[in-house]
């Protein structure tokens, strides 16, 4: 789909999903295959080799990184002394290209070619734009995978490390997407949350026209919220994507007017900004090359609330449009910005100083290849990390590594309340020191897959997601999870049955950092 006919210097095409021009049958024999082109992923494909395994990564997405390479720039690490391992080694090496120790908000064009070379320094096999079309299972274990295209990888082990657990989910393994209630797990702040934070602090209507209820609804607002706090349900936190951009003139490119842009998504910003909203320039924050990563901030900005909620269990084709339709709003908000006369002159002139980055992302016309997928299926597995680990109320005691950022989530809907609208959902909690993420967290209940382990789609519930769900917790559970493979096909053992004591020495061996000492 073109996103920016007016500025041919774009590529037009930025496509999720590559449907296969042709079948080819052809067939690889590992000891381990990777599901996602993830950080998480390429970590563990890294570790694995780095181990004398042979393995594959099957990748989705064009590029690899996700997230990493994707626009998270300025990184949410939380505590820095609680990761460690490979994950480290990334943000040293990260900083090698710069001259420093290690580095935390880098360009992504050095984010991806740093993971690029311990790929290839590994001696690890990408296999880009393959989408999974069958797993065969047999005897509780998955013994192939094959994509659309026709090749077909058998393999002693499994990882998947997508954003969305597809392949634990064609595995059969318990798998749930959206808000456990709070009773469900003893929790506190899960569930359907009235908060203050990226709220409308100034009236807004939500009719098509303003004050008119006979006028309908603006797109993608409820007309109402009746549930109590803490009520389960379906919604996902919203998406987004993670623009770097620049006000430097030799690199930028202006703000491209996309294909099929709509007004009338705009139209709740025109109205909050002529209210006297100040906050149209939050979260510019710097990183390297005279740019910042771009993250939603405020009532009203990059993230596209309700339109994400079939991402988990869509097909890749729904998933392409539900991406595309993403790249339309997000374009289109910041066309708005810089252009539309309904924005205050100061807000449209400065934003208009900002633009893409020519060297960042040279094949989609500065636009970024990865949608910010915050959430979409979680796995249920013997350890559901919850609130209470987050707090400290409860710890594992099998750790796998620590998380320590916290509690946070994007808000979930728009509603209308006494002739406003109000957003609901996003949940922002901290203060507590680091925890221990559960080995069982990461693996298949007892008894449902024995050669499977999932370090992005780990078992949580979703409050809890919304601490775990960091890149450099992603990429240190890629790690362990690849050592505990590693030691699963030694002893020619199920994945849930790989001794714990031994495993967290070699852990520490490995420099990960298993438990917190202030």
């Amino acid at each position: 789909m073109p996103i920016a006919p007016a500025a041919p210097a774009l590529h037009p095409e930025l496509r999720y999903h590559h449907p296969p021009t042709a079948i080819v049958r052809r067939a690889v024999r590992v000891d381990a295959c990777v599901y996602g082109g993830t950080a998480s992923g390429i970590v563990c494909a890294v570790q694995l080799a780095r181990l004398g395994r042979t393995v594959v990564v099957i990748n989705p997405a064009t590029h690899i990184g996700g997230m990493t390479t994707g626009g998270l720039s300025w990184t949410d690490f939380g505590n820095k002394r609680a990761i460690g391992g490979i994950a480290r080694e990334f943000y040293r090496r990260c900083g090698a290209k710069y001259g420093v120790p290690e580095e935390w908000t880098f360009e992504p064009k050095v984010a991806d070619a740093v993971l690029n070379e311990m790929a290839a320094e590994a001696g690890v096999v990408i296999y880009p734009r393959e989408y999974m079309q069958s797993v065969r299972m047999h005897d509780g274990r998955i013994r192939s995978l094959t994509t659309e295209s026709g090749l077909t990888v058998s393999a002693r082990m499994f990882v998947d490390a997508t954003y969305e657990g597809d392949l634990m989910a064609r595995a059969r393994v318990s798998c749930t997407f959206g808000r456990e209630s709070n009773r469900k797990y003893g929790e506190t702040i899960n569930g359907i949350q009235y908060m203050k934070q990226h709220q409308f602090e100034l009236p807004v209507s939500p009719y098509i026209r303003e004050g008119d209820p006979s006028s309908g609804l603006l797109p993608w607002i409820e007309p109402h919220a009746r549930e109590r706090a803490g009520t389960g349900d379906r919604r996902i936190q919203a998406y987004n994507f993670r623009l770097i951009l620049t006000r430097k003139p030799e690199n930028r490119i202006p703000f491209p007017k996309p294909d099929g842009y709509d007004p009338q998504e705009y139209v709740l910003t025109a109205r909050y900004l002529a209210a006297g909203w100040k906050g149209a320039f939050g979260k510019f924050d710097p990183i390297r090359g005279e740019k910042v990563d771009k993250n939603n901030s405020g009532a009203t900005s990059t993230d596209y609330i309700g339109a994400n909620y079939r991402w988990p269990v869509a097909s890749y084709a729904e998933r392409e449009r539900i991406f595309q339709n993403h790249v339309r709003y997000v374009a289109g908000w910041f066309w708005f910005m810089a252009n539309d006369p309904a924005v205050p002159d100061d807000v449209r002139s400065r934003m208009a100083e900002w633009g893409l980055c020519r060297d960042e992302y040279t094949d989609t016309g500065g636009w970024p290849h990865q949608l910010y997928v915050r959430e979409a299926r979680r796995m249920v597995s013997d350890y559901v990390i919850t609130e209470n680990d987050c707090r400290g109320k409860v710890k594992a005691p099998d750790s796998v590594g620590l998380g320590s950022y916290g509690m946070d989530s994007h808000n979930c809907r728009r509603y209308v309340v006494d002739g406003r609208v109000m957003n609901e959902g996003d949940v922002q909690v901290g203060g507590f020191p680091p925890y221990p993420i559960s080995y069982r967290s990461i693996v298949p209940k007892r008894g449902q897959c024995a050669n499977l382990l999932v370090p992005v789609c780990l078992s949580s519930s979703h409050i809890a997601y919304g601490s775990a769900r960091m890149e450099p917790v992603f990429m240190l559970l890629g790690q362990s999870a690849a050592i505990a493979a590693h030691m699963a096909m030694d002893g020619n053992a199920a994945i849930q049955d790989v001794p714990y004591p031994e495993l967290r020495e070699r852990l520490l061996s490995a420099g990960q950092v298993l438990e917190w000492k202030p």
